[in-house]
């Protein structure tokens, strides 16, 4: 990559912010009737992906410290879309399971969001999954080095 000056067009950390800035207002309005968060959403779809995971799976998976995501659960709890358990055999460990309204809501989210996702994108199915797998791979790449 030649020397470039340094301008707000050709800085990858600028396309990546502007580009989470508006995806975030994107998810913002389309989960608002749902009163869903964009985090509380990824939360519900970690579980949607594997129910009933303990508390350090779950914050593995979302790369999101328990005192972040405890109030998140919390919220979720509130609002009957999960359930905090406590196992009989162990009672340090906490497990997050899905409701049965928690469950249901999948179908409605994926619903408004597959429809709102493909009149604001106008990629092709295979330039989505090449720009995740890049984006993945950089996330992979500077948490290594931080």
């Amino acid at each position: 990559m030649s020397k470039q000056q340094p301008y707000l067009a050709n800085q990858l950390c600028f396309a990546i912010y502007n580009s989470n800035r508006l995806l975030n207002q994107f998810y913002k309005k389309s989960l608002s009737p749902f009163g869903l968060t964009y985090t509380q959403y990824l939360v519900l779809l970690a579980l949607w992906e594997k129910d009933g995971q303990s508390l350090r799976e779950l914050g593995e998976k979302l790369d999101l410290a328990s005192n972040t995501l405890t109030p998140l659960l919390k919220r979720l709890e509130d609002k009957n879309y999960l359930l905090r358990l406590r196992p009989e055999k162990d009672q340090r460990q906490l497990i997050v399971q899905l409701t049965e309204n928690g469950k249901e809501l999948q179908i409605q989210v994926e619903k408004v969001l597959d429809s709102c996702l493909t009149e604001v994108t106008f990629f092709p199915a295979d330039k989505l999954r090449e720009m995740i797998k890049d984006h993945q791979d950089l996330a992979a790449m500077l948490k290594e080095r931080n």
